[in-house]
């Protein structure tokens, strides 16, 4: 009888054009628990993204989905895949709160006014 494989605990998507955004997301993918997420690389044509979510934003910023469905975004998703890691998961939590998400979002955004220059590269 064959077994199905468990859902992911998060999807990761991200943008595997961007050579920081891929060096980083090769780290995490060789971390301990990183076989307990999905790895979606939406700068792949074919790549599935799911419902809600459109190539243009999925390359735009870090998106996860939750095992749940949840699309979550910017520097909570950042939070949300700290959290799924053994090592970092205090840290994802205390990213997560509402107080740090209000000094890790804008500190996010001004990383992705200065991320095109490096994807160029």
């Amino acid at each position: 009888m064959a077994t199905t494989p468990p859902s992911p605990e998060l999807t990761v998507y991200y943008d595997g054009g961007c050579p920081v955004c891929r060096r980083e997301i090769g780290a995490w993918r060789r971390a301990e628990g990183a076989d307990r997420l999905a790895w979606v690389d939406a700068s792949e044509q074919d790549a599935p993204l799911g419902d809600g979510l459109e190539r243009g934003p999925a390359l735009a910023r870090m998106h996860v989905r939750d095992a749940d469905g949840r699309l979550i975004q910017g520097a909570a998703a950042f939070a949300a895949m700290w959290r799924a890691f053994p090592k970092t998961r205090r840290l994802g939590r205390i990213a997560g709160s509402r107080a740090a998400l209000l000094l890790l979002e804008p500190a996010y955004r001004v990383f992705l006014k200065v991320r095109p220059l490096w994807r160029r590269a």
